[in-house]
């Protein structure tokens, strides 16, 4: 039986504020944390342009759960350094952003029938804070993340992001950070973009424009460049959410475009709005 969450106890807790969009982010390197580039100088314009959220959900690639959806009900999110083998002033960066607890805890009961349950033990991995330094680089707005289920498969996270939709209305920036293509293990530095990762790239592409989404959750119909854009697909399963989230009404505009880096890993960025 679904159970019904009063969206009014939400409203009452928000202040009334501009509608936020849905935005996904290709976050690509860590590295971009402390090398600027052109990807990163067109995250900072996204933020300059954005009204103020009252808040950020942010569901990454790098936090992945089995049966249940978690939510960070952290007041003070750790900074996560989720990577290996990087320069020692990586481990120093740090994205010292407020919790959300209240609108977590609020969010974590909206989604009762995707068995979501809240988590204190999380923060922000550099799915998140290496973004969102660039978007509000005070880090003075409040930042809870929310955990992909990896048991579940698309069309149940495209679903998901309909249920978070609402949050918009109450000025929530939804934003989910992975990447369109994203094979390290065929990576090439310096080198042209594999045809299978364009190929994935530009068939996203396409049916994110034609609003054909439940085109791109049908796991059968997309093959064999799936598996070779998506050796695991942790990585684009942050996409379904933000889609889901989209309204009709809603413009896109993206962010960066076909840019495949490393020969194998989309930094396509784009937002509903």
């Amino acid at each position: 039986m679904s159970l019904t969450y009063d969206f009014e106890a939400l409203k009452d807790s928000l202040k009334a504020s501009e509608r936020m969009p849905a935005v996904f982010i290709g976050h690509g390197n860590p590295m971009l944390a402390l090398n600027p580039n052109h990807y990163t100088q067109r995250w900072s314009k996204l933020g300059e342009a954005l009204p103020r959220p009252q808040a950020v959900l942010v569901i990454s690639a790098h936090w992945m759960s089995q049966g249940s959806t978690l939510v960070d009900i952290s007041i003070h999110p750790r900074t996560i350094h989720d990577f290996y083998g990087f320069p020692e002033r990586l481990y120093r960066e740090s994205y010292p952003a407020p919790g959300a607890p209240d609108l977590a805890k609020q969010v974590q009961a909206m989604l009762v029938d995707h068995h979501a349950e809240t988590d204190e033990t999380w923060g922000l991995d550099h799915g998140s804070w290496t973004v969102l330094k660039y978007l509000f680089p005070q880090a003075d707005v409040p930042v809870f993340q929310l955990s992909i289920d990896m048991s579940r498969d698309f069309r149940w996270h495209l679903e998901l992001g309909q249920q978070l939709a609402q949050l918009r209305e109450r000025g929530v920036l939804i934003l989910g950070s992975g990447n369109v293509v994203h094979n390290l293990r065929d990576m090439r530095p310096g080198q042209k973009p594999l045809e299978f990762a364009v190929e994935f790239d530009e068939l996203v592409e396409k049916h994110v424009g034609d609003r054909n989404f439940k085109a791109l959750t049908d796991v059968a119909s997309l093959g064999n460049t799936l598996k070779a854009a998506h050796p695991s697909v942790d990585h684009l399963v942050p996409l379904f959410p933000i889609l889901g989230a989209a309204s009709d009404k809603d413009d896109l505009s993206h962010l960066v475009g076909g840019e495949i880096d490393m020969g194998s890993v989309s930094m396509r960025s784009f937002l509903f709005h």
